[in-house]
């Protein structure tokens, strides 16, 4: 099954529908299957009294202003989006959005998303897993700084309500994460404890970690992308630039071809290289007809066209048949 790809825009766009547009051509340049951003009312998604993430404070250079003075400048109305998911459509890209509150729950249903993507942060929210869930389409849910009990009582809150079929993406909420931190193992665990399909929403420098989830079974990645990462904001340090999404998604396609059927046999390709690179029994030096073949007079030497050197216990003790000259393939 062909990895999905989401090329993950969130707020990069600094609050710009002109630079998010850019943001959806790249995407979709890139090769990337959807472009994700993020929907919200500032307001009704962060108090007054918040305090800015250290990683936030880190990246904009700035911990005077409050969380939600930092995000109010990142949003885009409804009638952004609105013509985003348009564009994205002219594009031949799949638009998705992640809501972060309620009111876009509503509004973001009346788009056309095959799915939802839940970010990590919502997982122990109940009315939003609530109304999520009763719009009963499929969930692509990030499961960042969860243990696995508040992952199952939010699938359970999920199921009850009606949700649609649930893919599970692990994660993890740094930004950027050291590899240490990275766990990629845990996309197992989430697997086998849950039986859902697994992903993982990438969050490192780089593009290694995404290709290693997908070697490990990843059927969803989702990844960070920037116009470019020296822009003003507090994700664009921990994204890739056009070109490094472009590489990723390229590199993902090639291990999907590598990954293949799990059947161990010879390949198309390789069949032809049997003979070249086995070899046959063959005479170790001159051999008379009637002599015996031993361990001193015949050896293995390629090509593989003649008499496995499997079968050298067989042919041992056995007479020529003919005369051999010294390379040629043995026959009994």
């Amino acid at each position: 099954m062909k990895v999905y790809i989401i090329a993950e825009a969130g707020v990069n766009h600094n609050g710009s529908l002109k630079l998010a547009k850019e943001m959806v051509i790249k995407a979709r340049e890139s090769g990337a299957d959807a472009i994700k951003f993020q929907t919200f009312k500032s307001e009704r998604v962060v108090s007054s009294l918040a305090k800015k993430a250290a990683y936030q404070i880190k990246n904009t250079g700035s911990a005077d202003e409050s969380q939600l003075e930092m995000v109010k400048k990142l949003e885009l109305s409804f009638d952004d989006f609105r013509e985003l998911q348009a564009f994205s459509k002219e594009k031949d890209i799949q638009f998705l959005s992640t809501p972060f509150d309620l009111e876009s729950i509503d509004f973001l249903n009346q788009l056309e998303m095959p799915f939802w993507k839940l970010p990590s942060g919502e997982v122990t929210n109940y009315p939003y897993l609530v109304k999520i869930a009763q719009t009963h389409k499929g969930i692509v849910m990030s499961t960042g700084m969860c243990t696995l009990d508040e992952i199952s009582e939010s699938l359970s809150v999920l199921r009850t309500n009606g949700a649609g079929k649930i893919v599970l993406l692990h994660c993890n909420t740094e930004y950027p994460t050291p590899m240490e931190d990275v766990n990629l193992k845990a996309m197992s665990t989430l697997k086998k404890t849950f039986d859902t399909p697994i992903g993982y929403s990438d969050h490192t420098k780089g593009i290694e970690v995404p290709i290693a989830a997908v070697a490990m079974g990843a059927t969803i990645i989702e990844k960070h992308f920037t116009l470019d990462r020296n822009m003003e904001g507090p994700d664009h340090k921990a994204s890739l630039e056009p070109s490094e999404l472009k590489a990723m998604v390229q590199a993902i396609r090639n291990i999907e071809k590598a990954i293949g059927t799990g059947k161990k046999k010879p390949s198309v390709s390789e069949v032809k290289n049997i003979v070249i690179a086995r070899k046959s029994i063959v005479a170790n030096q001159p051999i008379k007809k009637g002599e015996i073949f031993t361990e001193q007079n015949i050896t293995t030497k390629r090509p593989g066209t003649g008499i496995s050197p499997m079968k050298w216990r067989q042919v041992l003790g056995q007479k020529a048949t003919r005369d051999f000259t010294e390379d040629e393939l043995i026959e009994v």
